[in-house]
C-alpha cells in the first residue's frame, strides 16, 4: 500500500509565516476539507450503508431517551407471566411478567454505553502503544509486541470472561474486559500501518529538515493510519455489542434487575420450552445492531478507500 504525501500539509509546510495571503489561505482550507468531502460523497451513495446508519441513529436516540420511551417500568411486574405480544404489552412479558418491551429499551442503553466505553477504551491504550511499537520500534516495541502476542494466545472469549471475573461484574467491568479483548488486533494493524508509513519518502523529507517526533506523528503518521484504523472502530462497535450480550449472557455483565439483551437471553432460554418467543425480541435487536454496524464498517472502508487527511499542528 502506498502512500502520498496530504497536498494541504505539503502546502502548510511552505507557506511563508506572516505572509497573510488570504487567496493561499483559502485555498488551504478546501484541499484540507477535500477528503472529507469526498469520503462523505462516497459514503452516501451506499445505500446498504446509509440505511443502516440512520438505523444507528435511531438506536442511539432510543439508548439515549431511554426512561422516556419505555412504556412501562422494566422492573415492574405483573401477573401475566410469559405472555405473547397484547395491547397492554406490545412484545409480551417474560418469566416473572415484566414488560419486555420496556425491557428491551433499557437493554439498548446498556448495549450502546458498552460499545461507546469498549471503543474509548481500545483506541486510548492501543493508538500510543501501535504508534510506539510501529514508527519507533527498538526494544520497547519488541516488548510491546511481545505483550499483544501474548493475549493473542488466549481465545477471545476465555480472556474476557478471565478478565471480567478477576474485576467482577458490572457494566463497566464487562466494557474493560472486551477493550483488552479488542486491544491486541488494533495494536498489530496501527503497527503495520505505522510501519510501512515510516518508510516513505515524504517521511525522510521531513526528517532531513528537523521535523520532530511529535509533530511528525500527529502530522504525518497519523493522517495516513486514519483509514483502515476507522474501518476497524466500526466494526468494534458490533463485536461490543455482542460481546456484552454473551458476557451478559453467562452472568459477567449486567446484573438483575437491569435489563440487557444478554440478560434478556438468559431469562428467555431458561423458559424456551414454555416461551420461545421470549428469546426473539432481544435476538432480533442484536442480530439488526451488529448488522448494521457492520454494514456501516464496510460503507466506510469503500468510502475511505485510500484517504489521507490532514492533521493540523
Amino acid at each position: 500500500m502506498s502512500f502520498e504525501y496530504p497536498q494541504a500539509v505539503v502546502a502548510a509546510d511552505e507557506m511563508v509565516p506572516g505572509a497573510g495571503n488570504q487567496a493561499e489561505e483559502a485555498e488551504l482550507v478546501i484541499e484540507s476539507d477535500a477528503p472529507w468531502r469526498r469520503t462523505a460523497a462516497r459514503f452516501r451513495r451506499n445505500l446498504p450503508a446509509m440505511i443502516a446508519l440512520g438505523f444507528l441513529v435511531l438506536v442511539v436516540l432510543v439508548a439515549v431517551f431511554a426512561p422516556m420511551v419505555q412504556p412501562q417500568s422494566p422492573s415492574s411486574t405483573s401477573s401475566l407471566v410469559n405472555t405473547g405480544p397484547s395491547a397492554a404489552h406490545w412484545l409480551g412479558t417474560d418469566d416473572v411478567g415484566r414488560d419486555m418491551l420496556s425491557r428491551l429499551v433499557q437493554g439498548t442503553r446498556a448495549s450502546m454505553q458498552v460499545a461507546f466505553q469498549v471503543v474509548i477504551f481500545a483506541t486510548v491504550v492501543a493508538i500510543p502503544l501501535g504508534l510506539i511499537a510501529g514508527y519507533f520500534g527498538g526494544r520497547v516495541g519488541g516488548v510491546i509486541m511481545r505483550c499483544m502476542d501474548a493475549l493473542f494466545t488466549f481465545p477471545a472469549l476465555t480472556l474476557a470472561l478471565a478478565v471480567a471475573a478477576l474485576l467482577g461484574a458490572g457494566l463497566l467491568n464487562a466494557s474493560i474486559a472486551i477493550a483488552i479483548v479488542f486491544v491486541p488486533g488494533l495494536v498489530r494493524l496501527i503497527r503495520a500501518q505505522s510501519l510501512a508509513v515510516r518508510e516513505e519518502t515524504f517521511i525522510e523529507a521531513s526528517r532531513s529538515v528537523g521535523v520532530g517526533s511529535s509533530r511528525m506523528l500527529a502530522k504525518h503518521v497519523f493522517p495516513n493510519i486514519a483509514s483502515p484504523m476507522i474501518v476497524q472502530l466500526a466494526l468494534a462497535f458490533g463485536y461490543a455489542v455482542g460481546a456484552e450480550a454473551g458476557l451478559s449472557f453467562l452472568g459477567f455483565g449486567v446484573q438483575p434487575p437491569t435489563a440487557s439483551w444478554g440478560t434478556m437471553l438468559q431469562s428467555g432460554y431458561n423458559v424456551i420450552n414454555e416461551a420461545p418467543w421470549a428469546i426473539v425480541p432481544p435476538g432480533l435487536a442484536l442480530l439488526f445492531v451488529i448488522l448494521a454496524f457492520n454494514l456501516v464498517g464496510d460503507g466506510l472502508r469503500d468510502a475511505l478507500g485510500r484517504e489521507q487527511f490532514a492533521m493540523g499542528t
